[in-house]
């Protein structure tokens, strides 16, 4: 039985216990045997994290030990699935860049705050997390990231909606869902999931429960590959 480790805190706004529970009854409903925890103590264990498949961070603006982030960071070097949505994964730890380099994004702005009416349209992929899906709308927020360029985009949405001091440069497409490598593990993001009605929509539902699952499924494909596994990486001494 494949097992999944879903941490849940941070700011109340995003309610991140409500998001937590449509994880959870997700991934149960997938066959997960699923941890659910409240404080990010539930990173301390680094032998734990490299045994599960997928770990689930819901986490919005906190602080986090180092020792924490590194033990997240080389789980997933070694094949545990990462995956989250909205300001759950990255807009957890605006202070480490560790963070934000594994995740392949932070958030910065939100111009127009809750509420805007906005498109996400889905890339023409040949990627199975997308296949099918067609463009729909949400009235949400909608994010403004920085992304790591090195990301497979799925879906994005076109700024700007809003006027805002961003709106006197062109017109961009940002990225809303994305995924990304790290080590032989698999990363995907979705920037949809301002509340748990969001997340709950059942166009996004559908791209978590994806996302998930294809993050997870990265473990078996990794335990065939120990010997590619890079134990450190280097250039990133002078963010910790």
């Amino acid at each position: 039985m494949r097992k999944a480790l879903i941490v849940w805190g941070g700011w109340d706004g995003h309610e991140p216990e409500q998001v937590a529970d449509i994880f959870a009854k997700m991934l149960q409903e997938e066959q997960f045997e699923v941890e659910v925890s409240n404080t990010l103590e539930a990173f301390a264990d680094a032998d734990k994290l490299l045994g599960l498949d997928l770990i689930v961070p819901v986490w919005t603006m906190g602080t986090i030990e180092q020792d924490f982030v590194n033990h997240v960071s080389a789980a997933v070097q070694h094949g545990t699935g990462l995956a989250g949505c909205h300001g759950g994964m990255c807009d957890s730890f605006r202070n480490n860049v560790d963070w934000q380099f594994m995740t392949g994004g932070q958030w910065v702005a939100h111009p127009g705050n809750d509420g805007v009416n906005y498109t996400v349209e889905i890339c023409q992929s040949p990627s199975p997390l997308v296949e099918g899906l067609e463009d729909f709308s949400v009235c949400s927020e909608q994010y403004y990231l920085h992304v790591d360029p090195a990301v497979e985009v799925l879906a994005t949405t076109r700024f700007p909606v809003v006027e805002g001091p961003h709106s006197y440069n062109k017109a961009v497409d940002m990225p809303v869902a994305w995924t990304k490598r790290w080590g032989l593990g698999r990363v995907y993001y979705n920037s949809l999931g301002h509340h748990a009605d969001i997340v709950d929509q059942p166009q996004v539902r559908e791209m978590m429960r994806r996302g998930l699952i294809w993050a997870a499924e990265g473990k078996a494909q990794a335990l065939s590959n120990v010997s590619g596994v890079r134990n450190s990486y280097s250039g990133m001494a002078d963010s910790q």
